[in-house]
C-alpha cells in the first residue's frame, strides 16, 4: 500500500472542498469516527515533541533546502522573508520569520479594520439575539460567550443591544398604528415622526492560517487590550475536515484571548492553537507559556486570566503593531462593535453602517481592510 504524506493528504481534501465551492456545494457539519479516534490521541504531548524538534538548531548547509522544500509543500514565499535562509537557525525561528518592509502594508482608512494575519475567511457577520452565535460550518454554531469565557464583557454589550432593538421595535411600531388620526388632527408640520438614536452592533470574523501563511498576528486598529485569558484546552486540527467533523471545536482547542476597547466599543481577539501549534506567542507578555503539560484537561476548567495595569488603560496597540505568532498556522476568531445606526442630521439622513469589505471563501493579508463604516 501506497503512503500518502499528511500534507500531500490536506492537499488532496482541499482540492476537494475547493471543487464543491465552485459548484456551489456548501459543506455541512457531518461527524465522524475520526473526530472520535482525535480524542483518544495524546495531541498535547505530540505537539510538545513536535516543538522540541522544531526547537533544535539545523546545520547552516541544510538550512536552504529544507526550508524552500517547505515552501514548496505548502506554497510559502520565500522572497519575503527579512532575513537570508541561512540566518534562521530553527524551524520555529523560521515559522515564525519577520517579513521584508513593505510586505504588508496596512491600510491607513481610519474608518476600516485590518486583517490581523495572512488566511482564508470561513466565516464573518453579525452576532444577533441572545445566544450570540458563530458559525462553525452549515449546520452548527457555537457560542461566542463560551469561545471568549465566562466573564468576558461582551454579555453587557449583546444585552443592551437587545434593550435597543425592542425599544425601538416599540417606538415604531405602536404609532403607526394610530397614524391615520395624528395626519388628521394636526398640521403637517407637528407630523409625528421617528428617529433612530446612534446604536452600535457586535460583528464576528473567523480567520484561517495555513501551514503556509506568515504566522505573526498584527493589531486590527488602534485599541487597548484590558485583559488575557488562556484557556488549556485540546490541541485538535483546525482544518477543513475537522470543522466539519468535531462540534465546538474553536472553544474545545487551547486559545489565548486578548480583550479590550477601541473607540467604537468592545473588541476581543481570539488565537486558537492546534496540532503542533501549542506554541501561541504573545509579544506583549512574552512570560506567557501555553501547551504546558497537564494531567487532565477539563473543559469547565476556568482559564487563567491576566488583567494588564494600570488600571483604566492597559496596553494600547496601534493598528497593524505585532502581537503574537503562531508555530505553523492556526485560527484567528475578531468579535467586535461596529457602528449600524442610521442618524438623521436636518433634513438628511446619514448612515454609519459597519459593511464587511470580504466574504466567506476570500483570502486576505495583513493591512488589507476588512470592513468599513462612514
Amino acid at each position: 500500500m501506497r503512503l500518502v504524506p499528511p500534507w500531500a493528504a490536506a492537499t488532496v481534501t482541499a482540492a476537494k472542498v475547493e471543487d464543491m465551492k465552485e459548484k456551489g456545494i456548501e459543506q455541512e457539519f457531518s461527524p465522524d469516527l475520526k473526530a472520535k479516534f482525535l480524542r483518544l490521541l495524546p495531541l498535547r504531548s505530540i505537539s510538545r515533541f513536535w516543538g522540541l524538534l522544531s526547537s533544535l538548531e539545523i546545520p547552516v548547509s541544510l538550512r536552504p533546502s529544507i526550508y524552500k522544500a517547505w515552501a514548496r509543500a505548502f506554497h510559502a514565499n520565500l522572497e519575503e522573508a527579512a532575513s537570508p535562509l541561512e540566518e534562521y537557525t530553527t524551524l520555529q525561528e523560521f515559522f515564525v520569520r519577520r517579513l521584508k518592509d513593505g510586505s504588508r502594508p496596512i491600510n491607513p482608512d481610519l474608518n476600516c479594520l485590518v486583517s490581523p494575519v495572512d488566511g482564508l475567511v470561513l466565516q464573518c457577520g453579525e452576532l444577533r439575539g441572545p445566544g450570540a452565535l458563530i458559525e462553525q460550518v452549515k449546520g452548527f454554531s457555537y457560542s461566542a460567550y463560551s469561545l471568549l469565557g465566562a466573564t468576558t464583557s461582551l454579555h453587557e454589550v449583546v444585552d443592551v443591544n437587545i434593550l435597543e432593538e425592542n425599544s425601538e421595535h416599540k417606538s415604531v411600531e405602536e404609532p403607526t398604528k394610530r397614524s391615520w388620526w395624528r395626519v388628521s388632527l394636526a398640521s403637517p408640520k407637528v407630523r409625528h415622526t421617528v428617529t433612530t438614536s446612534p446604536r452600535k452592533g457586535v460583528f464576528y470574523c473567523v480567520l484561517y492560517l495555513r501551514p503556509g501563511n506568515y504566522h505573526r498576528i498584527h493589531s486590527p486598529i488602534d485599541w487597548q487590550v484590558f485583559r488575557r485569558r488562556h484557556f488549556p484546552g485540546h490541541l485538535f486540527p483546525l482544518n477543513e475536515r475537522a470543522r466539519r467533523t468535531i462540534r465546538n471545536l474553536h472553544i474545545e482547542n487551547e486559545r489565548v484571548v486578548l480583550e479590550g476597547q477601541w473607540r467604537e466599543g468592545f473588541l476581543a481577539m481570539a488565537a486558537i492553537g492546534a496540532t503542533n501549534i501549542g506554541s501561541i506567542k504573545l509579544f506583549i507578555e512574552p512570560e506567557l507559556h501555553t501547551n504546558r503539560p497537564k494531567r487532565l484537561i477539563l473543559h469547565s476548567e476556568a482559564p487563567d486570566e491576566k488583567t494588564y495595569e494600570p488600571e483604566g488603560i492597559g496596553v494600547r496597540l496601534k493598528k497593524g503593531e505585532e502581537v503574537g505568532a503562531f508555530n505553523l498556522g492556526s485560527t484567528v476568531v475578531l468579535v467586535f462593535q461596529a457602528p449600524i445606526s442610521v442618524a438623521s442630521s436636518g433634513h438628511h439622513i446619514v448612515s454609519s453602517d459597519f459593511n464587511f469589505c470580504i466574504r466567506s471563501g476570500d483570502r486576505v493579508k495583513v493591512g488589507e481592510a476588512i470592513g468599513r463604516w462612514l
